[in-house]
């Protein structure tokens, strides 16, 4: 590809003023998103307060509404990262042309409609939005939707990318030299212990090895965000963050062997006694012990309030009885927070306790020896190397002691509590996936001939893998922020739905186009990118089906209103 004439190149002149236009159509979507707020705000309230019934019938307005929000947050973002990389003097081309193109494809489904999925379309329309209504926006955003996205800013995106040597991103993160440093650190070790033997483990199914975890475990993955006086590390949730990126860019599941370690010490931090602190977390974070989470039961999906799965305390135990389903890792783990029904007289979320049961790890030869507990694989067609497992349980023990906090009556608000950071996580993972579908779809393309040249001098293939990479910048810039909030002790459940939701279409969207680049070669199992779309396909399903979260987003914008 060859560079552009500047003097004379349509995206020269939404470079030259690109900030400026970029605030300008960030105060209009603004302003656009508080129209939508007030008039999907209209449809769904009763006497002045919000009808969840009215807002779950009318979901083509609710999920509008948050797909809508998420945009105007991520430019928000995008322009917020730019800034700062300005102000240190590191806003060089290959940044401005993310921001430029991002902002001018954004800025268009904004106004034209938002791809919720494949054949979904959230249109203005939806959300109550008007031509009239939609009139200064058009006007405030039109030389970056005319200007931004074009096939000479493409081109010339990837050319620098082309040109980028090494490196682990395309593009400044605006992380400090600490995450980058840590970045580099989980690269080389996903490069050289991961990325060669993933697609085989893959392909067979197995069980990534142990001697996996025990080197991640001397890496500090499993206590990265527990508190030094408890053995971890005590980093923020942007190292969280970075370290899932890089190792699920590697791989998914060995990015994913922290998120039962994340969650298990978020539930202990958050509602555990003392004892139960001092006890459980050094484990976790030193690896001596593997955590899974066991909440989801068969019939019940995202609805835990209908939790079925009972603990009747009798003596010094609680005795359990009940099915389980869709949990990771559950043979390998040392112990599980579960999730049961303590309260028999209860059909909602009240009666609901969490519990920190432990068990023997099982063996290739007995997967689940432990007395009271059983289970059975769940063959998948991604997301591999822990494994799925649906369990039973019929007077398994655990200990009294065990109850997380002490108190019955506790289990989902401390669930709830956990989300943030789960989210937050998952988000991550999901840019580490879309991260390695463009890597591989850009190798592919520079590599594979076709008409005489390489694929990637067309301009449909040079186009996709700009969109990857612009794509993935903004996912980044969501999450980091929701993982700043999260450090700073704020509220954060909205942010960080809106960082996994996008992030998880975006994953999706670059495994699918990168296997595109693959041609036919992307469909045989031998290629890597095959694996990585069915990789990418779970993360719009677990922590939230998108459905669910856009619901949860739009209703926790509409209770904000009030």
């Amino acid at each position: 590809m060859s560079e552009p004439a500047r003097a004379t190149s349509p995206q020269t002149v939404v470079l030259d003023a690109l900030m400026t236009l970029a605030a300008e159509a960030g105060q209009a979507a603004e302003a656009l998103l508080a129209l939508a707020r007030a008039r999907v705000a209209a449809r769904v309230s009763a006497g002045g307060r919000v009808s969840m019934k009215a807002l779950e019938a009318d979901q083509s307005a609710a999920h509008a509404l948050a797909w809508i929000a998420t945009y105007v947050d991520a430019l928000r973002e995008m322009r917020a990262w730019a800034g700062r990389l300005e102000a240190e003097g590191r806003l060089g081309e290959l940044e401005r042309l993310l921001l430029q193109i991002g902002f001018g494809e954004y800025l268009a489904q904004l106004a034209g409609g938002i791809p919720m999925s494949q054949g979904e379309i959230a249109r203005p329309r939806d959300a109550g939005l008007t031509a009239a209504d939609l009139a200064p926006f058009h006007a405030a955003s039109a030389a970056l939707v005319e200007g931004g996205n074009t096939d000479a800013a493409r081109a010339r995106l990837v050319e620098l990318m082309l040109a980028q040597a090494g490196g682990a991103t395309f593009g400044a993160t605006g992380l400090d030299t600490d995450f980058e440093m840590i970045r580099d650190q989980f690269r080389r070790f996903a490069d050289e212990k991961v990325v060669p033997h993933a697609h085989e483990w893959h392909l067979k199914d197995e069980l990534i090895p142990l001697a996996i975890l025990e080197e991640m475990g001397e890496l500090g993955v499993f206590g990265l965000t527990i508190p030094e006086e408890y053995g971890g590390s005590g980093l923020p949730k942007t190292a969280m963050c970075v370290v899932s990126e890089e190792l699920s860019r590697g791989y998914i599941g060995v990015g994913s062997l922290g998120t039962r370690s994340e969650i298990a010490a978020e539930l202990i931090l958050g509602g555990g006694t003392e004892a139960q602190k001092a006890e459980w977390l050094p484990k976790i974070a030193s690896a001596e012990v593997l955590p899974t989470a066991v909440f989801t039961e068969p019939n019940t999906g995202s609805d835990l309030g209908s939790l079925r799965t009972r603990a009747v305390r009798e003596g010094d135990a609680w005795v359990v009885t009940g099915n389980k389903t869709w949990i990771t890792h559950a043979a390998r783990a040392d112990v599980m927070t579960l999730l049961v029904r303590t309260d028999p007289a209860t059909s909602d979320y009240s009666g609901l306790s969490m519990l920190i049961a432990p068990k023997t790890r099982g063996t290739e030869a007995e997967a689940f020896p432990t007395p009271g507990m059983t289970g059975g694989e769940i063959e998948v067609l991604g997301y591999r190397g822990m494994k799925e497992y649906e369990l039973g349980f019929d007077g398994f023990r655990v200990p009294a002691g065990n109850l997380l906090g002490g108190v019955e009556g506790q289990g989902f608000k401390q669930l709830m509590q956990t989300f943030e950071s789960a989210r937050i996580q998952t988000a991550a993972r999901a840019i580490g996936v879309a991260q390695c579908a463009l890597e591989l779809g850009l190798r592919y393309a520079q590599e594979r001939k076709q008409f005489g040249k390489p694929l990637i001098a067309f301009p449909r293939v040079y186009g996709k893998i700009a969109m990857m990479a612009v794509e993935i910048m903004i996912a980044r810039q969501l999450s980091y922020f929701a993982a700043r909030e999260k450090d700073e002790g704020r509220r954060c459940d909205l942010e960080a739905g809106m960082a996994k939701l996008l992030a998880a279409r975006i994953a999706w969207a670059n495994a699918d186009n990168a296997l595109q680049i693959h041609g036919g070669n992307g469909f045989a199992l031998e290629y890597q990118i095959s694996r990585v779309l069915c990789d990418a396909r779970i993360l719009s399903i677990f922590e939230g089906a998108a459905e669910i979260q856009a619901q949860v987003i739009a209703r926790r914008l509409l209770e904000s209103r009030n």
